[in-house]
């Protein structure tokens, strides 16, 4: 009985991913992405959680149209506000290719608004203002991280409590 049962998890194990053979990766917490004006602006931090006072990598990332082909170059300013005041700039800098990653420090833990400005993207010349929510580590960051070692030991006993017996009910046979 337990070997059909087996065969019948693997079977379904490789059918699934015959027939779901498309994987994406989670989108980190700490991202989103904005499609205004005929371009899509993605932002993230690495780590996920930034660390209050620790460096953290800021990623930038654009594409024009509905194909997201990646611009040849852009010209990008960053304000960051904190409890509605703004904290810090990044004055106005030309990026050659579609990507900038730059070290960033976080001096308040919380919900920060950051204001990402293109300028002279269209032929309007315009500057565009996309708006994102980004935040450093609080402590639902570790209420979170504690759900998860929760959850997987929870699994694990139900998956040893299946299994166990079984295996003791072989050994004395």
């Amino acid at each position: 009985m337990t070997q059909k049962r087996s065969i019948l998890i693997f079977s379904v194990l490789i059918l699934s991913s015959v027939f779901f053979s498309d994987a994406y990766a989670h989108s980190m917490f700490n991202s989103a992405e904005k499609f205004e004006s005929g371009f899509r602006v993605q932002v993230a931090t690495a780590p996920e959680f930034p660390q209050v006072g620790e460096p953290s990598q800021f990623k930038i990332r654009v594409t024009e149209g509905f194909d997201y082909e990646e611009v040849d170059r852009f010209t990008v300013g960053l304000r960051i506000f904190f409890n509605e005041q703004q904290v810090d700039t990044i004055p106005p800098i030309t990026i050659e290719g579609s990507h900038w990653d730059f070290d960033y420090v976080w001096r308040t833990q919380g919900n920060h608004i950051v204001l990402i400005d293109l300028y002279d993207m269209a032929e309007n010349q315009e500057v565009h203002t996309y708006t994102f929510n980004m935040g450093t580590q609080n402590p639902f960051g570790y209420i979170f991280f504690g759900a998860i070692i929760v959850g997987a030991l929870c699994l694990a006993g139900v998956v040893l409590y299946i299994y166990l017996p079984n295996m003791f009910k072989k050994s004395k046979d």
